[in-house]
C-alpha cells in the first residue's frame, strides 16, 4: 500500500464529506428527537452512508451504467436537491429543513443520503476506482479512515449547540444554507455544462 496515496486519498473524502459544514443539518435534523437517541442515530446513518459509499466505490460505475444514468444526470439531481435543503436552511419552515421526518427521527433520509453520501461524495469514490482500480484496497481504507473522522466530528454536533447557544447555531445554519445554495448552483452549472458541451460535439 502506498501511504502518500492513503494520506492525500483521505484528506480529500474529508474533504468531500463535509462533517463541518454537515454540523448544522445535523443539529436541525435531530432537533425533535431525544438527545439520548443522538449517538445511535449518527453511528448508524454513517455506517449506511459508509455501507453506500462503499458499494458505489466498487460497482457503482457499473450500476449506473445498467441504469442508463450519467454523471451528468446525478449532478444536476444532485445540485436540485441540495438547493432545496438549501431553500429551507436560509428561510425557516415549520416543518423544519427535512420536512416532516415520519417516526420523529430520520432514517437513510436525509442524514446518510444525501447529507453524508451526497452526491459529490458518490461521484469521487466511483472516479477514485474507475481511474486506478488496482488501488481499490487503498482507496477502500481511505473511505473508511474518513469516515472516521466524518463521524467523530457529527457526534459533536450536540455539543456544539449546547455550547454556543441556539442562536449562534441557528445563524450559523443560515450562513451555511447561503453557501450550501452557491454549491448547489454550481454543482448545477456544472451538469449543464457538460451536458451542452456533449451537444456540442
Amino acid at each position: 500500500m502506498n501511504y502518500t496515496d492513503l494520506f492525500s486519498a483521505t484528506i480529500l473524502l474529508v474533504l468531500v464529506l463535509d462533517p463541518f459544514g454537515n454540523l448544522p443539518l445535523v443539529v436541525a435534523a435531530l432537533d425533535k428527537v431525544a438527545p439520548a437517541r443522538h449517538v445511535k442515530i449518527l453511528l448508524r446513518e454513517s455506517f449506511i452512508a459508509f455501507v453506500l459509499l462503499l458499494l458505489f466505490m466498487v460497482g457503482g460505475r457499473t450500476f449506473m451504467t445498467w441504469l442508463g444514468l450519467s454523471d451528468v444526470s446525478l449532478s444536476i439531481t444532485g445540485g436540485i436537491i441540495l438547493f432545496l435543503i438549501a431553500l429551507r436552511m436560509v428561510f425557516s419552515h415549520k416543518e423544519g429543513i427535512f420536512g416532516e421526518i415520519q417516526g420523529g427521527e430520520p432514517f437513510i433520509v436525509p442524514l446518510a443520503v444525501p447529507m453524508i453520501a451526497g452526491p459529490s461524495a458518490l461521484a469521487t469514490v466511483m472516479l477514485m476506482a474507475s481511474r486506478d482500480p488496482d488501488k481499490l484496497y487503498t482507496w477502500a481504507v481511505a473511505l473508511t479512515l474518513a469516515m472516521v473522522v466524518s463521524t467523530a466530528v457529527l457526534l459533536m454536533a450536540g455539543k456544539l449547540k449546547a455550547v454556543l447557544g441556539e442562536r449562534v447555531v441557528n445563524a450559523f445554519e443560515r450562513l451555511m444554507g447561503l453557501l450550501l445554495t452557491a454549491l448547489a448552483v454550481e454543482m448545477l452549472l456544472n451538469g449543464i455544462r457538460t451536458f451542452v458541451a456533449s451537444l456540442a460535439k
